[in-house]
C-alpha cells in the first residue's frame, strides 16, 4: 500500500509524514532484531531496510533503534510508539480481511506453510487436481521445518503436526498415523520374504542431530548401534531418494509409503509391538478465523479435508 498517512501533532512542531510500508519496515526490524532478518521477512536486502529506517527516523525526528554488533535494539522512544504501530498493523489486517471478504469466486494467491515432507509428498502431487478445478488460484508453499506465525498473517493456511493453542485460529485434524519402517522393494526382497526380527539386520537412514528428538529417531536409537546408520540428514527428500536407491530403511509415517514410492517392511511381532508403542503423528489444518470463508481459502481448506478422506491419511481406528 503506497498511500501516505499524515500524522499531525497540533500545537507541536515536527509533523510526521510516512507510509504504511514504513510501519511494516519498523515492525519487521523490531521483530527480527536485525536489518538482515527484517529484509528476509520483507523480501528486500538489508541496505534497503536501513535506508527506509533512516528516512523514517529523519521524518519523525526520533532515534528508534540502537545499532550494535549483534543487531539492533529498540530505544525508549520506539517502545512508547510500538502499541500504536501494532494497532495500525491490526487495523490494516482487519481492513484486508474485510476487502477479501468481497471476493466472489476463488481466485488469487493462497499461501500455505507445511513441513517439507508434507509439502513434497502430499501437497505438491495433488496440486494439478486442485488447479484443474480452480484455475484462477495461485498457490505459494513455504516448505520449512520452522512454523510461520499465523497470528501475524505470515501464511493463509498451515499444515502442522501440533494443534495451535493460541490466537484467533481454527484447526481441523486431517490425520493420525503411526510410524512404520519403509524401504525400497529391492531391500525388502533381500529379506527373502521373512519378517524383520532384528533391526540390526539392515542398514538405516536417520535424521540428523537437530531432529534426533523425533519419535522415529528415538525409537531407532533404541534398536540399533550408531554404526548401523549409514546416512543422517534433516532433508526428507534426500532420505527418500536414498531409500529408493536401496541404501537403507527409514522410519516415517506410513502415509509416506503411499506417496514416496517406498514399501512397508514386514516386522516380526516383537519389533512391530515396539514400533506401535511410538506416539502417533498428527496432521492439523490451521487457518485464520476471519479468513476462513473467503472463497479462495475455503476451497483450499475443503480440498485438504477431501484429500485426507480420499487417500486416506489416517490409520484405521
Amino acid at each position: 500500500m503506497a498511500a501516505k498517512m499524515q500524522i499531525k501533532k497540533d500545537g507541536q512542531p515536527g509533523a510526521a509524514d510516512f507510509r504504511w510500508d514504513d510501519i511494516r519496515v519498523l515492525l519487521a526490524v523490531m521483530r527480527a532484531g536485525s536489518l538482515k532478518g527484517a529484509g528476509e521477512r520483507l523480501g528486500v536486502n538489508a541496505s534497503t531496510v536501513g535506508r527506509r529506517l533512516e528516512t523514517l527516523e529523519a521524518a519523525w525526528g526520533l532515534h528508534l533503534f540502537d545499532r550494535t554488533s549483534d543487531g539492533v535494539l529498540p530505544t525508549a522512544a520506539l517502545e512508547r510508539l510500538l502499541p500504536a504501530a501494532t494497532g495500525l498493523e491490526h487495523a490494516a489486517e482487519t481492513l484486508a480481511a474485510n476487502v477479501h471478504g468481497f471476493e466472489r469466486e476463488p481466485e488469487g494467491r493462497v499461501r500455505i506453510t507445511a513441513p517439507p515432507g508434507v509439502a513434497q509428498f502430499l501437497v505438491a502431487p495433488e496440486l494439478p487436481r486442485l488447479l484443474r478445478k480452480w484455475p484462477r488460484l495461485q498457490i505459494e508453499i513455504d516448505a520449512s521445518i520452522g512454523y510461520a506465525d499465523m497470528n501475524r498473517r505470515e501464511a493463509d493456511l498451515a499444515l502442522r503436526a501440533v494443534r495451535p493453542s493460541r490466537g484467533d485460529l481454527v484447526a481441523q485434524r486431517l490425520a493420525t498415523a503411526g510410524s512404520d519402517v519403509l524401504a525400497s522393494p529391492r531391500l525388502v526382497r533381500r529379506l527373502g520374504g521373512e519378517p524383520l526380527g532384528d533391526a540390526a539386520e539392515i542398514d538405516w537412514i536417520d535424521w540428523g542431530p537437530e531432529l534426533a528428538h523425533l519419535h522415529g529417531a528415538r525409537w531407532l536409537a533404541q534398536q540399533v548401534e550408531p554404526e548401523a546408520i549409514v546416512l543422517r540428514t534433516n532433508d526428507i527428500s534426500t532420505q527418500v531418494m536414498a531409500a529408493r536407491a536401496g541404501l537403507g530403511a527409514l522410519v516415517a509415517s506410513r502415509v509416506m509409503a503411499k506417496t514416496a514410492g517406498l514399501v512397508m517392511v514386514d516386522l516380526a511381532p516383537a519389533l512391530r509391538r515396539s514400533l506401535d508403542a511410538v506416539p502417533r503423528d498428527e496432521l492439523w489444518l490451521v487457518g485464520h478465523r476471519a479468513m476462513r470463508q473467503v472463497p479462495r481459502i475455503r476451497v483450499v481448506w475443503e480440498f485438504f479435508t477431501q484429500l485426507a478422506a480420499r487417500l486416506p491419511l489416517s490409520d484405521p481406528p
